[in-house]
């Protein structure tokens, strides 16, 4: 007898993240038993609006606010458990029962305060030394990433072992507190609060860390799990699974805008390496693109516009978007959509359809730009190159489109949108070869229209 098996969808950022993946991961949870969440660590964030009611969430699945659905914590997950736990009494305080149903991968490597350290001294000697940053988030990925690829890592499984943690701990100490004061100058830098009780003297203390991560261990014994088996076995019972990415095609560290990128591959792919499943298991891949584009921090961005003066395309964007980071309270740079950056992202993921979000911020602006492509070098590109350099080069090759007066915000069923805004997405579709299967029309759960539903098969 053939074993009745699930669908299973991946949920990528198509553009430099926050695009909206939040909202869609929750509300495609509704035909969903399982949320994964297989790369980045608690430098992402995903804002959700339910009836009206904000919640950000930074490692936790955004699916947990769906009683009843597990969501799992994948191995290509770093995990910070002072942050996972912060989280998780949170949304504890608001009612929302989790503990039972939160699965983390003991293959998980761990973000400990000398890797937020070294993250935050990094970025303050680039700027010492003249050198551009990166504009990391601050929150130690990077260098969490760096010990699992050196293979020197402690992994949540290592928290059941006391003795072999302590051993570990000290050596990943000697090693870092080494490059902290002696390369790196730690005693003229300022770490803040926040990694105060952890240091002395720009060291991170061993006895700090090791006494904070037994008393987190305690509590993440009850939710370790083989997530690769568990997942394995929900999909063979016939359970619907959604994998949920952080970041953004553009900021994977090998297909992104390098080296202004994350430290982990946010392309669709990894969502198979990342939560220990085989490729044959991801059956759609929906790309979540805004109707215009945002980027944080630094790095290049063809059709960046002036969003900081009141009046300008870019300003409306900024203000009615709302665009601040949800990690770190930054603003986001805002510009034009660009379909020869969506023709990349859809080639690296292999996108079955888009969801566009944020199109209710375009409402009001009397004509809107779409780049088509690129002039580099004296040639034309209808999709966008590889590497920050000639990104930076790129002179994009924009079509000016209609705008409209009328409001979106709300709508739910596509003939209701005004025919400009329906004329946008329709070129939308024709620059990137991607169809689009949702459209988002606020922050709001329900605020969304579905042409093809992800979970339904062809």
């Amino acid at each position: 007898m053939t074993a009745i098996k699930g669908r299973n969808v991946v949920v990528v950022g198509a553009q430099w993240g926050d695009e909206g993946k939040g909202k869609l991961v929750d509300w495609l949870t509704e035909s969903a038993q399982g949320v994964v969440r297989f790369q980045g660590g608690h430098n992402a964030g995903h804002t959700l609006v339910i009836n009206g009611v904000k919640t950000a969430l930074h490692l936790i699945p955004s699916g947990i606010m769906r009683p009843g659905v597990k969501c799992y914590i994948g191995n290509g997950v770093v995990l910070s458990a002072a942050k996972l736990f912060d989280e998780i009494e949170t949304l504890e305080s608001r009612g929302v029962e989790l503990r039972s149903r939160l699965r983390v991968s003991e293959l998980c490597p761990l973000i400990l305060p000398f890797h937020a350290a070294l993250d935050v001294a990094r970025e303050a000697a680039r700027e010492q030394g003249g050198s551009e940053k990166i504009g990391t988030t601050g929150r130690g990925i990077g260098p969490a990433y760096e010990d699992k690829i050196a293979r020197r890592a402690l992994r949540v499984q290592d928290l059941k072992y006391p003795e072999r943690f302590a051993s570990k701990l000290h050596t990943l100490l000697t090693l870092h507190n080494h490059v902290l004061t002696t390369f790196l100058g730690s005693k003229s830098f300022d770490f803040g609060s926040t990694l105060a009780p952890y240091m002395k003297d720009g060291e991170v203390l061993f006895q700090a860390v090791y006494d904070e991560a037994m008393r987190h261990a305690e509590l993440l014994k009850p939710m370790m799990a083989d997530v690769s088996r568990e997942l394995n076995e929900a999909h063979l019972k016939g359970e619907n699974l959604l994998f949920e990415g952080a970041q953004g095609t553009l900021l994977d560290v090998d297909h992104g805008t390098y080296p202004f990128v994350t430290s982990s591959n946010c392309v669709a792919g990894n969502a198979a390496a990342g939560a220990g499943v085989g490729p044959g298991m991801l059956h759609y891949i929906l790309g979540i693109a805004k109707a215009y584009c945002t980027r944080v921090g630094g790095g290049p961005f063809p059709t960046e516009l002036e969003w900081e003066k009141a009046g300008t395309p870019g300003y409306h964007m900024s203000t009615i978007g709302a665009e601040k980071g949800v990690t770190t309270g930054r603003s986001r740079r805002c510009g034009w959509f660009d379909g020869a950056l969506l023709k990349r992202s859809a080639q690296v993921n292999g996108l079955t359809g888009l969801c566009i979000t944020k199109l209710d911020v375009l409402d009001g602006l009397k004509e809107l730009k779409l780049c088509t492509g690129y002039e580099l070098d004296g040639e034309v590109t209808d999709i966008l190159p590889m590497g920050a350099d000639d990104i930076a080069r790129c002179k994009p090759i924009y079509e000016t489109l209609e705008g409209w007066s009328e409001s979106t915000v709300g709508v739910t069923q596509y003939d209701k949108l005004p025919a400009a805004a329906r004329l946008y997405l329709q070129r939308i579709e024709q620059v990137t070869g991607v169809p689009i299967h949702v459209v988002s029309t606020s922050p709001d759960r329900d605020h969304t229209i579905m042409m093809r539903h992800p979970f339904l098969a062809d």
